[in-house]
């Protein structure tokens, strides 16, 4: 138990944008997407929770609240990384209630090694 908020604490309190495994070298295969949720998406951890599960996915990017209640975020990975982040943030946090998602495929960010949350 002790473990788990040493680790907790870590991840809160520490900065860290790296995505351990991933091979910031070899974009073969892949696809970076600009993406906008809607719904209950601030003020309930959205963010963080965004952040959490793309360094889980090993995908890199960002995710930012917006001045209109949304949120947006620029994700990059593998497509089948893609696809499995934005089916986990369509489903939420258990606080967040996202009511709509949509992406577009952009440009490549070469070299890009972390997942941030911008202010």
């Amino acid at each position: 138990m002790i473990d788990f908020f040493k680790e907790l604490w870590r991840n809160l309190f520490t900065v860290n944008d790296e995505v351990e495994g991933i091979d910031n070298m070899d974009m073969t295969n892949k696809i970076r997407k600009a993406a906008r949720a809607q719904g209950r998406v601030q003020g309930v951890g959205f963010r963080f929770f965004v952040q959490t599960e793309a360094k889980a996915a090993k995908v890199t990017g960002w995710v930012k609240n917006e001045s209109d209640g949304s949120v947006t975020m620029e994700i990059q990975g593998t497509p089948e990384q893609l696809t499995a982040l934005e089916e986990r943030i369509k489903r939420g946090n258990g606080f967040a209630k996202v009511s709509q998602l949509d992406s577009s495929e952009i440009e490549v960010v070469a070299g890009e090694s972390g997942f941030s949350i911008h202010y």
